[in-house]
């Protein structure tokens, strides 16, 4: 039995002191929502809490998929970098990078170096995604469709040649009879497109999972707590999404801050998955089990 947890969109608070040689291009529009809107629905205070009731949850590994920064700037990284330590160690978590993380061109690059082996495991290729962490029979699957944007975009990316490395890293894995757990930023449901902040090449992702199967996908972006499936190889794979893990309660947008804990077990020749999800209600100050059920 094997307890992996997810958390997501920590967009780390405060921001950190800001010029205005700071603010050229993309991230003078995104400094601007930050003060007239984000600044009071993400809270550094809520974060705390969320992630202290997680690491008392001891699971054996956790899936962070992405937006630990806000503008990407190297303060911002350098401290999502101290926040990752102080989270657990890197042999025991993976990060797969969001749109936020990837905010500027040379921003994921920067993260990739000040994150390390977070963002690290075994890969195909020179490639840096998809790659791997096997925990047990737990293959943990990481891939990025982080890419820097124009203002007022939010999209993510993912293109033929991630496609194609994931799809032999899901047959391997497949094959070797893993518990194969594929980390995403963006939702690759059709229901959750939108031409503003959806995933390029979601139906290429989809066609991959059809075609060589997974277990479980998880995502982040949406700040909202969700399950949905797509085609898998026989059957329907979940898609779970979660709350941003810094979202304050009284937000008019998102759900508050949550994370999930998922118990995977093998029952005789197949898998047992059960998903428990922790958090803020809309109204209370306590963190409780909102919900558990079987997804697979």
């Amino acid at each position: 039995m094997i307890n992996l947890a997810h958390i997501s969109d920590i967009h780390l608070s405060p921001m950190p002191s800001v010029g205005w040689r700071d603010l050229l291009g993309k991230r003078l529009t995104g400094y601007l929502n930050w003060k007239l809107r984000r600044h009071g629905e993400l809270n550094s205070e809520t974060l705390a809490s969320l992630v202290s009731h997680l690491q008392a949850q001891k699971a054996d590994f956790t899936a962070v998929t992405g937006d630990l920064v806000n503008l990407a700037m190297p303060a911002e990284i350098e401290r999502a970098g101290a926040w990752l330590n102080a989270l657990g160690p890197a042999d025991k978590i993976a990060v797969c990078p969001g749109n936020h993380d990837a905010y500027v061109p040379g921003a994921l690059e920067s993260a990739q170096k000040q994150w390390g082996e977070y963002l690290k495991g075994e890969t195909l290729d020179d490639s840096a995604f998809p790659f791997v962490r096997r925990i047990g029979e737990l293959a943990v699957i990481s891939c990025s469709s982080a890419v820097p944007t124009r203002p007022f975009l939010a999209i993510g990316r993912f293109d033929e040649q991630q496609a194609h490395r994931l799809g032999r890293i899901l047959k391997v894995m497949g094959e070797a009879d893993y518990f194969r757990t594929v980390l995403i930023h963006h939702p690759p449901n059709p229901e959750l497109q939108h031409p503003s902040f959806g995933l390029k090449g979601h139906k290429l992702f989809r066609e991959v999972i059809a075609e060589y199967g997974a277990e479980l996908i998880l995502h982040g972006h949406t700040h909202r707590s969700s399950i949905h499936s797509i085609p898998g190889q026989g059957r329907e794979v979940p898609v779970v999404g979660v709350a941003a893990a810094s979202s304050a309660q009284g937000g008019t947008l998102d759900d508050p801050a949550r994370y999930n804990l998922f118990r995977i077990e093998r029952v005789g020749n197949s898998w047992s998955c059960t998903m428990r999800e922790y958090g803020y209600q809309r109204l209370g100050t306590e963190i409780v089990m909102r919900l558990q059920m079987r997804i697979c």
